[in-house]
């Protein structure tokens, strides 16, 4: 994926949020962003969380934008507000990949990357920003020393990171949701993840095809429906079925509401899902949107009720020996033991401030449904908090329902309570995926498997 392209569809995304609530909380931290503000890397990321004040600078670069810099004159963020570049945008093109937020503060804590503590009991942790103090940054040469777009093209071939390189995947032409439905419930099936089944094309079905197609040695046409049938036919049958709401399914537990405040939510006896329609969703892997679009006018609380559901068939199975984390694609590939790829997650790995590791490391322990020790000694500053702080186990805690922890401390691979969201956001240095497929990873390594992370 080019530059060009990568800020193209972060645009997009940013015109597509709704009330972003780390808006607010940037302008309380600085004073001056717009109201509905989304911070957009130099390498066309959205910037899911806030920097510190005290970390970075607003400044002006020689186009006019906003910037958030760093002490070292590097940019970590351009500031992307709304009005007339936003409803251009729209107009321009419907990017069916973006992901509508409703209500996520990109600041909030529940997605700061977390380390392990005691067994089954997992804390977090960021690693220090510098070891040491930076200069001074000087106010009036800086903006002419910003890269642009061109800038960053014209970088040296030779300093460019490593990449690997896959088969890659056909355009795919407009198809109709249940089309692409097809598609996604197909390689999911065969471990090539395309995160939440949502009837959309994206990035991560594109990142799944290409590698399909590199496990497989074949080439998949996206667009030949027919035979992406005919394949589901082997697989486990239409790639959508019914379901009965069961009792127990309509009798949860569930909470109301996920309170942000980590003191609020130790005093919660679990992290469960909030709804019927969010843990069918995930049960499902399915997008809790598109299973109500699937079943309009529906009830999910009442038991007995039919609805129709994603049919994703058996988990994969297998020995991983070997997990690479691919930062530029965004992506986990799992190898068994002959080198053999057999299976991929679409993935959120790392940020420009906390990025993940480099090099390798090997899994030191697994944790299924684990819980969390908030401590405010070695986690980040959680509100008021400033006493130990232990939350109980839930698909919706900090690091889902999965926690497998690396040799290197504080660093994990854990699933996430917002699966709509992988790959499409940055993380503060572990690595997310979906709960489903966090599980599915976790019940095929064991201790001592090598994790590769590539930049």
């Amino acid at each position: 994926m080019t530059f060009v392209f990568r800020t193209g569809f972060a645009l997009f995304a940013a015109a597509s949020v709704l009330a972003l609530a780390s808006a607010a909380k940037a302008q309380d931290s600085f004073g001056r962003l717009p109201a509905n503000a989304v911070l957009v890397t130099p390498q066309g990321e959205i910037l899911d969380y806030i920097p510190d004040s005290g970390d970075v600078q607003m400044m002006r670069d020689r186009r006019g934008r906003t910037v958030l810099v760093d002490a070292w004159g590097n940019v970590v963020a351009t500031v992307m507000g709304s009005g007339r570049q936003r409803d251009t945008v729209r107009r321009r093109e419907r990017n069916p990949d973006v992901y509508i937020n409703q209500g996520y503060g990109y600041s909030d804590p529940a997605f700061t990357d977390q380390g392990f503590s005691e067994p089954g009991d997992v804390t977090g942790s960021i690693p220090d920003f510098r070891d040491a103090s930076p200069p001074s940054v000087d106010r009036e040469e800086l903006p002419a020393s910003l890269p642009d777009e061109n800038d960053m093209a014209a970088l040296p071939a030779e300093e460019a990171p490593p990449r690997q390189t896959l088969p890659s995947a056909a355009q795919i032409t407009k198809k109709s949701s249940a089309e692409i439905t097809a598609l996604q419930v197909f390689l999911d099936r065969e471990g090539f993840s395309p995160g939440v089944i949502d009837g959309k094309t994206g990035s991560n079905v594109t990142k799944a095809i290409e590698a399909w197609q590199q496990a497989t040695g074949e080439t998949l046409d996206p667009n030949n429906t027919d035979d992406i049938l005919e394949r589901l036919r082997f697989t486990g049958g239409l790639p959508i079925t019914t379901y009965t709401i069961t009792a127990a399914d309509a009798a949860g537990p569930y909470v109301a509401s996920i309170p942000e405040d980590y003191a609020h939510k130790a005093a919660l006896p679990h992290l469960s899902f909030t709804s019927t329609t969010e843990m069918l969703g995930e049960k499902f892997h399915m997008d809790e949107t598109y299973l109500r679009e699937l079943n309009p006018g529906v009830d999910f609380t009442i038991p007995g009720t039919i609805i129709k559901v994603i049919n994703p068939g058996e988990m994969k199975k297998g020995k991983v020996a070997r997990i690479v984390a691919d930062k530029y694609r965004k992506q986990v590939f799992a190898y068994d033991d002959t080198g053999t790829l057999i299976s991929a997650y679409p993935a959120t790995i790392g940020s420009s401030d906390t990025p993940s590791p480099s090099g390798t490391v090997q899994v030191d322990r697994i944790a299924f449904d684990p819980g969390y020790t908030y401590n405010p000694k070695i986690n980040f500053k959680q509100g008021e908090n400033d006493k130990i702080l232990t939350l109980q186990p839930g698909p919706n805690g900090p690091v889902g329902t999965v926690w497998i922890a690396l040799s290197k401390p504080t660093y994990g691979i854990h699933g996430t309570p917002e699966p709509s969201k992988i790959g499409k956001t940055q993380s503060h240095g572990c690595v997310r995926l979906t709960n489903w497929d966090a599980t599915e990873l976790a019940k095929m390594v064991s201790v001592g498997t090598t994790v590769e992370f590539l930049d």
